[in-house]
């Protein structure tokens, strides 16, 4: 049995999504749950926009000579789906790194041009064991906010102190404010030299230092490629979730060999930081609903207002103001089924809706509304213009810019 407010419960109570065995590990969404899934997409977008990342799309199957260049066919092969394209061996992409390194190298960018921030909403797939499947919390097929910033060993501080700088605000407006960072160290299992290592991890342990900021060691816990640095966030039943991440890679410009022309004419490797906010949008998702539970903030909530009318007399008012509510920008219906109010007044708080707007014979001749919130008990009487200004007030989305 699940509890009420595992994301698994909530799920199927707010008809968000489902999964099933004809395809494990991967995800059907739902209507109310697809708004869900495009509202943290969107607040991404936002957030490449005002850092100044241009959105691309890459490929989902690369042949295996991609794959070796990158070192995941030594590395993570046996997380990745393989297939075969003709006669040659390929696989799914499980990241989304080496294609954008395929759009970086074919320019040879100038200095002048750089940092290059590039983002994707790469949908990914990794070959997960049947048991460890969980949830949204762990998939085989997941979209992730994979962005890559491609600079000049001169620029990476800035670019690292300004992602780290970005993230508390970010998580803030979807509740989190207890955001704990870390730092995973090499692995056993890694490509590179040790002087490249040397050199990334050096640059992330000063970039920490020099904003004096608090953080635990993980040894051993980067990826075969770079060191990271990582944010855990914790939800109200102070469980720790590792989330948002920015690795310091000098290992794929290598192996790639990813150049770009510096202010001497010579052709100067790169650094590539591989950064993401949520890492998985189906994992946060999850992550959001056990923090939450059904009282998700306005802005979230799958239906955030629902009209209900008292008797068959307010019925058309109820469906008329569900129209103006949906014409302002608001997700809102009308409840006009044959149930007693007081039935339909515990389905909405069932539903996670986050405005019930009231509409009897008194308001039908007065023009006003009773709106009341999720979770309160009392009803504050307003005209209806005045309700739908202060709903579209209260349901906006908060802004994504950052630092």
């Amino acid at each position: 049995m699940l509890e009420p407010n595992d994301h698994r419960a909530l799920a199927q109570r707010l008809d968000l999504y489902h999964l099933q065995e004809d395809a494990p590990g991967m995800v059907f969404w739902h209507p109310d749950g697809f708004v869900l899934y495009r509202l943290l997409e969107q607040a991404v977008r936002d957030h490449f926009a005002a850092q100044h990342y241009r959105e691309v799309r890459t490929p989902q199957i690369l042949r295996r000579r991609m794959w070796e260049s990158s070192g995941h066919w030594e590395h993570f092969r046996e997380g990745m789906f393989r297939v075969e394209d003709q006669a040659s061996e390929a696989a799914i992409k499980p990241v989304s790194c080496p294609g954008h390194i395929q759009i970086i190298k074919r320019r040879v960018p100038s200095y002048r041009e750089l940092p290059i921030r590039v983002a994707e909403f790469g949908i990914v797939h990794r070959d997960e064991p049947g048991g460890t499947l969980h949830g949204l919390m762990r998939l085989r097929q997941f979209t992730q906010d994979d962005g890559h910033v491609f600079c000049a060993p001169s620029q990476a501080q800035a670019e690292l102190e300004r992602f780290v700088l970005s993230v508390p605000a970010f998580y803030a407006a979807f509740g989190f404010e207890k955001i704990a960072l870390s730092i995973s160290t090499r692995p056993a299992s890694r490509a590179g030299d040790d002087a490249s290592w040397d050199v990334a991890e050096k640059a992330l342990f000063t970039l920490l230092e020099r904003l004096g900021l608090p953080y635990s060691v993980q040894e051993g816990g980067g990826a075969f490629y770079g060191p990271k640095l990582e944010f855990a966030l914790e939800d109200r039943a102070r469980r720790s979730w590792q989330c948002g991440t920015i690795q310091y890679d000098l290992v794929m410009p290598e192996r790639f060999d990813v150049r770009y022309v510096d202010e001497h004419g010579q052709r100067s490797r790169m650094v590539m930081l591989h950064r993401a906010l949520f890492g998985s949008l189906e994992r946060f998702l999850g992550i959001l609903l056990d923090h939450h539970g059904a009282d998700l903030p306005a802005w979230l909530a799958p239906i955030q207002v629902r009209v209900l009318p008292v008797s068959d007399g307010e019925y058309a008012a109820a469906v008329e103001f569900a129209r103006e509510l949906n014409a302002a920008g608001l997700r809102a219906d009308a409840d006009v089924s044959s149930e007693s109010l007081s039935r339909r007044l515990v389905g909405a708080h069932e539903d996670a809706v986050a405005f019930l707007a009231v509409l009897g014979p008194k308001e039908l001749v007065s023009g006003d509304v009773a709106l009341r919130r999720r979770g309160q008990n009392k009803p504050e009487s307003l005209s209806r213009r005045a309700a739908i200004e202060r709903l579209v007030t209260v349901c906006a989305r908060p802004g994504f810019g950052g630092a």
